[in-house]
């Protein structure tokens, strides 16, 4: 460790006085901190910029502490003479803090933050968009409408469930609910699949222009309505179900013997005379429709082949009585005269 006691330069001399660099002395810590030199012959620049002696001292330079006869530099400090090492540290500051900070592209771009109420709201959407008078409104609508879903869901399981105490209680309320707009043709846990083939037949009493009466052959409503579809590949909801529908209806609202049960039976027998004039007035009969019987015929499936089961294929029939055709059974385009 280097003391400061005695004459140097820059140093403090023994009566106290500040005692210029000695011109005949050569400075031992210049000669020690002097660059050597470079490939090319160069010293380093921060020899070059060590001060002269004779050099006027940099205003802008720290002011160099006062340091006492005696005193020890403490440890990795910089000592008075070392002006070219104190220059280089004050130069690289400069440069640190003039350099300018570069801010990342993300704080760059997104600016100053919003506060307060000048921050932007989002839009609302839905029922939040609307005021409270008609929140209140669309509020109720969907409250009723989830209610009758949730009714009629529960109207349509106990109609296509099995026999129950529910159904047994309340099935006349269930069939008021489901009869006719919301039949189902189906059941629940795997019904017995159909094993037999059923067809509605029609023959008609025609009366001829010379004034004499004829009867027809039964036709086949239910095989004209297969020939349309067969082949077909999006055949019509009309083609596949009317006829057999409004059969089904007609048996399920008529006892044995084919009286109406209130209501729906009259309305079905109606229904079921209008479809069979649509398919009747589009063929040639010769003549004007006054009555019309209809039956159901009923042919079990053969087994297969490979079955040892032994099937009666005998059909069986299920004959109505004769309908008077009226003015309202007919097609929308007959006159009350055609009918008469």
């Amino acid at each position: 460790m280097d003391s400061y006691g005695g004459k140097g330069a820059g140093g403090v001399g023994d009566d106290g006085d500040a005692a210029g660099p000695d011109p005949g002395a050569t400075p031992a810590r210049e000669s020690a901190h002097r660059p050597e030199p470079t490939s090319d012959g160069a010293p380093e620049r921060a020899a070059d910029a060590a001060p002269r002696p004779d050099a006027a001292p940099r205003s802008d330079a720290a002011p160099r502490p006062e340091v006492s006869a005696g005193a020890v530099a403490p440890a990795g400090a910089i000592a008075p003479g070392d002006t070219g090492e104190i220059r280089g540290v004050a130069a690289a500051a400069d440069a640190d803090r003039d350099r300018p900070v570069a801010l990342p592209a993300a704080d760059a771009e997104a600016g100053p933050p919003f506060a307060g109420d000048d921050a932007p709201h989002s839009p609302r959407a839905g029922i939040a968009a609307l005021s409270m008078p008609y929140q209140v409104v669309a509020a109720v609508a969907l409250a009723v409408v989830g209610v009758f879903a949730c009714v009629h869901l529960a109207m349509v399981f106990l109609h296509v469930a099995p026999s129950n105490t529910l159904t047994k209680q309340h099935g006349e309320a269930v069939d008021d609910w489901v009869y006719p707009e919301f039949e189902q043709n189906w059941k629940l846990f795997a019904p017995n699949p159909l094993q037999q083939n059923s067809s509605v037949e029609v023959r008609a009493q025609i009366a001829g222009t010379d004034g004499g009466r004829r009867t027809t052959g039964w036709i086949d409503l239910s095989a004209q309505d297969a020939e349309r579809i067969r082949g077909s590949l999006l055949p019509s909801h009309t083609e596949q179900n009317e006829l057999r529908r409004a059969w089904d209806f007609y048996l399920g609202s008529h006892t044995d013997d084919h009286r109406p049960n209130g209501m729906r039976g009259e309305l079905s027998e109606r229904y079921v005379r209008r479809i069979v004039m649509l398919r009747l007035d589009e063929k040639e009969l010769g003549g004007r429709v006054q009555k019309i019987q209809l039956r159901s015929v009923t042919r079990p499936v053969p087994a297969p082949a490979w079955s040892t089961e032994k099937i009666d294929t005998k059909p069986s029939f299920r004959s109505c009585p004769w309908w008077r055709i009226t003015a309202a059974d007919r097609p929308a385009g007959a006159t009350v005269e055609a009918a008469r």
